[in-house]
This record gives structure tokens, sequence and C-alpha cells, in this order.
């Protein structure tokens, strides 16, 4: 093992080591993985801001409460891209386990 499979190894964030680089990845798995992702964290964010109540005069009234569950759609969307949560990674290896059982 060389200097660099050493430090590229220590790089890797655990339980992402044998995901497939991004380029050998299955275009339409992992596409479904990540909106998997974003659709469940959209749904965690609408469950934890379900009981806020908006705030007196700038707090958005009815405005507020109807967009709400837009602004937590797109805030999963973003936390997808970070790629920081994981659920997309684990979802992409089932998606794949899955299709090679299936062959």
């Amino acid at each position: 093992m060389d200097i660099a499979s050493i430090q590229e190894a220590a790089a890797t964030p655990p339980g992402k080591a044998h995901l497939p680089r991004p380029e050998a990845r299955d275009a339409k798995a992992w596409e479904t993985a990540r909106q998997f992702e974003a659709f469940f964290l959209s749904q965690v964010m609408d469950s934890m801001s379900a009981g806020l109540e908006t705030d007196g005069m700038f707090g958005g009234g009815p405005g507020e409460r109807a967009f709400r569950s837009m602004l937590n759609a797109e805030q999963a969307k973003i936390a997808v891209k970070s790629g920081t949560i994981g659920i997309a990674d684990a979802v992409y290896r089932e998606i794949i386990r899955l299709q090679e059982a299936m062959q």
C-alpha cells in the first residue's frame, strides 16, 4: 500500500469507503437515492416545525405557515448537496444490491 492510497483512505469518511467514485455510479440510481434523502429530510423538518408558532408582528403569520414546508424542502435539498447526512449513500448501496440480486 503506497502513501497516496493511505492518505485517500484516511480522507474518506466512515461508511463511504466502499462506494464507487461519482463517475462510476449508476446515474439514475444515485439521483433516486438523493431524491429519497431530500424527501426524508424534508418530512423530518416538517415534523420538527409542526408545532412552531409564528412570532407577533414580524413573524410571517399565515404566509409563513403556508410556505414553511417549501422552505423545509429547499433546506433538505441543500443538506443533500452537502453530502454530510449520508442517507443517499446507504439507499444507493441498497438499490444497487437489489438490482444485482434481481439479475
